[in-house]
């Protein structure tokens, strides 16, 4: 007796990077981590939030590249050189006086495969990241990329306290929901960052793996969540590159026995 055949699974690297000011240092350390993945196999390669470059008191246009910059180019030549796919973060140029937070994905031929700009901005707990950025569209179509037969959707940091973006991704055909960050500290916050992963990992039933800094200003704590809400992998706050694979066989085990999605009874739409 034969089933349907077995998906492999996707070989997934965390990229927990420190990241500075200074983007030919972090260059260098975003060559490296490819490399590492590369040697683990991994499919894909997830960086945090402003991996081109950071400044923990506000990152602004100062710190924007255009896409055929140094960084992206990078990205591109390394991917093309090792089959590695990659979604990592960066700044973009904006209306001449703030700058756009991006993730671009980059698939494993080299090819720049979609921008995904950031729709809410960090304007809590203190911070007033408007003061230095634009926000991308709300309406703009959902950034998902096909990786070895899994399809990965992106949201960035802030976004994951508004579970309307990660449904509206789900929506787009998201398997898994990546969500590169540089969560800041204070009171509660890596309470939060752990329980809202978790809670958009359930709620979906989907992977979420949430990628953050390591460094100053930043919490680290990347973690993988199953479409279960069990976590497969948790770090600390200290640079760190781990790899995980991704049972695509367990995501659908877990939509069969939860079918949340096709029993929802509202949609999402921008506002």
């Amino acid at each position: 007796m034969t089933g349907a055949p077995v998906r492999p699974a996707v070989r997934l690297t965390v990229g927990q990077l420190r990241v500075s000011d200074d983007h030919a240092a972090n260059r260098e350390t975003v060559r490296r981590a490819i490399g590492t993945a590369a040697r683990a196999h991994a499919d894909l390669l997830v960086l945090p939030e402003y991996a081109a470059g950071f400044d923990p008191r506000g990152t602004g246009p100062e710190h924007a590249e255009p896409l055929d910059g140094e960084f992206v180019t990078l990205l591109r030549e390394q991917a093309a050189r090792t089959g590695v796919a990659i979604l990592a973060g960066t700044m973009l140029p904006g209306d001449g006086e703030r700058a756009v937070n991006a993730v671009v994905a980059v698939d494993g031929r080299g090819g720049l495969a979609g921008v995904y700009r950031k729709v809410h901005l960090y304007d809590a707990f203190g911070h007033r990241e408007s003061d230095r950025l634009v926000p991308g569209p709300v309406d703009a179509a959902p950034l998902v990329l096909d990786v070895a037969g899994m399809r990965v959707g992106v949201i960035t940091c802030y976004d994951l306290r508004f579970p309307e973006s990660a449904r509206r991704v789900v929506d787009a055909g998201a398997d898994v929901l990546v969500v590169p960050a540089a969560w800041a500290p204070g009171p509660l916050k890596a309470l939060h960052w752990r329980t809202l992963a978790i809670a958009r990992a359930i709620e979906n039933t989907v992977v979420v793996a949430a990628v953050g800094q390591a460094g100053p200003g930043t919490i680290g704590r990347s973690l993988v969540v199953g479409p279960d809400g069990e976590i497969g992998l948790e770090l600390g706050d200290q640079p760190e590159l781990r790899t995980v694979d991704l049972d695509p066989g367990l995501l659908a085990e877990v939509r069969e026995g939860n079918p949340s999605l096709a029993n929802r009874r509202y949609r999402v739409v921008p506002a």
